[in-house]
C-alpha cells in the first residue's frame, strides 16, 4: 500500500535558541558548536531547527524587544572568526571568557566586552588575510542593504551611544524628529561609528548565511520567528514614524498588550507601538512585505508571533501603568495575508494561534491555510477536554510539548495539582511522574500533526531551572544554555528512534 501524502509530510525538529548553544565565550553563537548541533540534528533524523528572533537585544535581553527588525544580534557573532581572518589574536578573545556557570548566558561579560572586541577587529581590517576581499564584500553588503535598513540602524546605534544609551524619544528634538539638517550633520559627525555598526552587521550576516547554508545542505531547515510588533526604542520606529500610531511629537497614542486573564490579573503591558493599519493598506503593505522578504532570507519557515493581532489587537492608552484599560480594534485581517501570498506565493508559515481565540481568529487561520500550534502542556486542565489534547488534532498543525514561554515539561509536571497529575498519567498511560516526559514526547510524535517540535530541555529532561522565559517578568529570562557534553550518542539514537517509529524520519 502506498503511503499517503499526509504521511510523507510528517516531520520533526528541535526548539533551541542560538544563545542556548554551548560555547567558550559566555553565550551561544554561530560557532563550531552550532555546526556540531546541525550534525547532531541530521544524525538524529530531524528536519527542523527552530530558533528565536535573531535581532539585537536591549534592556531585559528579550529577542522580542529588538533595536531593529532587520539587524542581527552582535552577541551571536562567533569571535573566533576574527582570529581566522587575521583581525585579532586568540589572546584578545580572553576578555569574553566567562567565570559564570556554563549553563547560563553571561550577559554581564558579553555586554561589557563584545563590542570592544569587534571594534578592535574593525580597526584591523587592513591587516586581515584577504583584506581586499573582506573590504570588497563589506562594500557590497552596504550597497545591497544600506538604504533599505542598514544605514538607518547604524546611525540609530551611533546616536544611541552618543546619548549614553538613552531611548531615542529623549534625544534632542532636531534628531529625534529626524530633521534633514540634523541627519546630515550627524551622519558626517558619526561617520566612523556608523561604518562600525555596518561592519558588525556584515559579520553577523556572513556568519549566519554560512551556518544556514550548512544546515540546508545537511537537510535541516530553519524555523525562524517574527514578532508581530517592533520595540518603541528601535531604529524601525525612529526612522519610520509614519508606520505607527504616534502623535506629532512621535509619542505613542496607544500601545500593545493583552487584557487581564487568569494568568495575569492586570493584563500584559508590552508597550510596543501599534501600527497604522490604514496607512499600511494604502501602501500595499510595502514595509511589511520588505520585512517578510527579509525573514525568508534568514529562515526557511516563518513562525508569525501573536497571530491573533492581525485579526484584532488590544490597544492600551499610552502612559497607563497596567493593561487593565484598553480596547480591541480590528486588524488588517486576510487582506494582509493575501498581499503576502500574491507577492511570495506559497511560503512556509506557522501561525502562533495560542491563547483565547475568537471565531473570527479561527476563521482567519483556516482561510490562510497556515498550520497553527498545539501545545501539550495546555492540554491537561480542570475540564480534561482541551482542544490541545492530541485526539482532537487535525493534521495541519505543529505540536509542541512546550514553547520558549512554557516551563520545561519536568518543571511543568511538578507544578500541577494532584488531580491534573493523575489525568496526565492516565492519558499518557504511565504509572509515575518519571515517565511523563518521554511519554509526552511520544504523544507529540504519535499525533496526526504534520510536524512535532520538542524543546531541547525536554529531551534532556531538565527541571524548571532550564526554563527560557516567564512572560510578563523582567530579569532572569533568556539565559539557559546547554552543556557541552549533553548531546550524547545515546540521545541521538533515542531521538532517531522516535522519528523512525512514528514516521517522521527526515528523508
Amino acid at each position: 500500500m502506498k503511503k499517503s501524502d499526509n504521511v510523507q509530510k510528517r516531520a520533526c525538529g528541535v526548539l533551541l535558541p542560538v544563545f542556548s548553544l554551548p560555547s567558550d565565550y559566555g553565550i551561544g553563537a554561530f560557532s563550531k558548536e552550532a555546526y556540531s548541533f546541525v550534525d547532531f540534528l541530521k544524525n538524529a533524523g530531524q528536519k527542523y531547527w527552530q530558533i528565536l528572533p535573531l535581532g539585537p537585544t536591549g534592556y531585559g535581553d528579550s529577542p522580542y524587544q529588538s533595536f531593529s527588525t532587520f539587524a542581527g544580534n552582535p552577541f551571536l557573532i562567533d569571535p573566533e572568526y576574527f582570529v581566522e581572518k587575521g583581525l585579532l589574536t586568540k589572546g584578545e578573545l580572553d576578555v569574553l571568557k566567562s567565570d559564570e556557570p556554563s549553563d547560563k548566558v553571561d550577559y554581564k561579560t558579553i555586554e561589557a566586552h563584545k563590542y570592544e572586541v569587534i571594534h578592535k577587529a574593525f580597526g584591523n581590517i587592513d591587516k586581515a588575510k584577504e583584506a581586499s576581499k573582506i573590504k570588497a564584500d563589506f562594500e557590497k553588503f552596504k550597497k545591497n542593504n544600506g538604504n533599505k535598513w542598514l544605514f538607518d540602524y547604524a546611525l540609530f546605534m551611533a546616536l544611541k551611544d552618543m546619548y549614553g544609551g538613552r531611548s531615542w524619544n529623549t534625544w534632542d528634538e532636531e534628531i529625534r524628529l529626524r530633521k534633514k539638517a540634523a541627519l546630515s550633520r550627524y551622519q558626517e559627525k558619526l561617520a566612523r561609528e556608523v561604518d562600525f555598526y555596518c561592519f558588525v552587521q556584515f559579520v553577523f550576516y556572513v556568519q549566519w548565511d554560512a551556518l544556514k547554508t550548512y544546515a540546508n545542505k545537511s537537510g535541516i531547515e530553519i524555523i525562524g520567528d517574527i514578532p508581530i510588533y517592533v520595540a518603541f526604542d528601535s531604529s524601525d520606529t525612529w526612522a519610520n514614524p509614519e508606520l505607527f500610531l504616534l502623535d506629532k511629537d512621535n509619542v505613542p497614542i496607544e500601545v500593545a498588550g493583552c487584557p487581564p486573564d487568569a494568568f495575569a490579573k492586570t493584563g500584559q503591558l508590552w508597550g510596543n507601538p501599534l501600527y497604522k493599519w490604514d496607512y499600511h493598506k494604502e501602501t500595499g503593505y510595502k514595509w511589511w512585505l520588505q520585512r517578510i522578504e527579509h525573514c525568508f532570507k534568514l529562515y526557511d519557515v516563518l513562525r508569525i508571533d501573536h497571530f491573533r493581532g492581525f485579526d484584532e489587537y488590544y490597544a492600551i492608552p499610552y502612559g497607563n501603568p497596567t493593561a487593565e484599560i484598553g480596547k480591541w480594534r480590528k486588524g488588517p485581517g486576510y487582506d494582509f495575508f493575501d498581499a503576502i501570498k500574491k507577492k511570495f506565493g506559497d511560503v512556509k508559515v506557522i501561525a502562533e494561534d495560542l491563547g483565547f481565540l475568537t471565531p473570527s481568529v479561527l476563521k482567519l487561520v483556516k482561510k490562510t491555510g497556515y498550520p497553527g500550534m498545539k501545545v501539550l502542556q495546555f492540554a491537561f486542565g480542570a475540564d480534561d477536554d482541551s482542544e490541545y489534547l492530541p485526539h482532537y488534532y487535525g493534521s495541519n498543525c505543529v505540536v509542541y510539548t512546550g514553547t520558549h514561554d512554557n516551563d520545561t515539561t519536568r518543571g511543568w509536571y511538578k507544578s500541577l495539582n494532584r488531580n491534573d497529575k493523575k489525568f496526565v498519567r492516565d492519558y499518557l498511560g504511565v504509572n509515575s511522574g518519571r515517565q511523563v516526559i518521554s511519554a509526552l514526547i511520544r504523544a507529540a510524535f504519535s499525533s496526526v500533526a504534520d510536524t512535532a517540535i520538542i524543546p531541547m530541555q525536554d529531551y534532556l529532561e531538565l527541571d524548571e531551572s532550564a526554563r527560557i522565559n516567564i512572560p510578563s517578568t523582567l530579569g532572569g529570562n533568556w539565559q539557559w544554555r546547554m552543556e557541552k557534553d549533553e548531546l550524547t550518542d545515546e540521545l541521538c539514537e533515542r531521538m532517531n528512534d522516535y522519528a523512525r517509529i512514528y514516521g517522521r524520519l527526515r528523508k
